[in-house]
């Protein structure tokens, strides 16, 4: 029998859910509102292929990432997000829908302040050479 998940572990859920359904949102309007919420005004994302600083900059590289990978997806890996104190860890795929195994993947780590994302670090775990 499973346990129940903690409270840190359902609100490291939430956030997770939430940024894989920023990343995934194509309407510009509802992901600039989808991103206010949830990134903190100073917020920071670093990867090994690039980074951004500011909501303007998050966005655009979201819009590139989707422009770059169109009919692609993120989904959250079941049973990666965790969370303790203002820390968050998870892992993602990004491919077509429904693909399996997605040919991407990859897992990020997150600072918080104030319940909204601060600054987050992505780690590639795969990535195919055609992408």
């Amino acid at each position: 029998m499973s346990e129940a998940p903690t409270p840190a572990q359902q609100q490291a859920q939430q956030l997770a859910q939430r940024y894989i359904a920023l990343w995934n949102e194509p309407d510009a309007q509802r992901r600039n509102h989808l991103l206010q919420a949830l990134w903190h005004e100073e917020g920071r994302y670093m990867d090994p292929m690039m980074q951004a600083s500011g909501h303007a900059q998050i966005d655009a590289l979201i819009t590139a990432v989707q422009q770059r990978f169109p009919g692609f997806l993120f989904t959250l890996a079941e049973g990666s997000a965790d969370g303790h104190a203002d820390r968050l860890r998870f892992s993602w795929h990004l491919g077509p829908a429904g693909a399996q195994p997605a040919p991407i993947r990859g897992t990020d780590f997150a600072t918080l302040h104030g319940g909204r994302l601060l600054e987050v670090t992505g780690f590639i775990d795969a990535l195919p050479e055609a992408a």
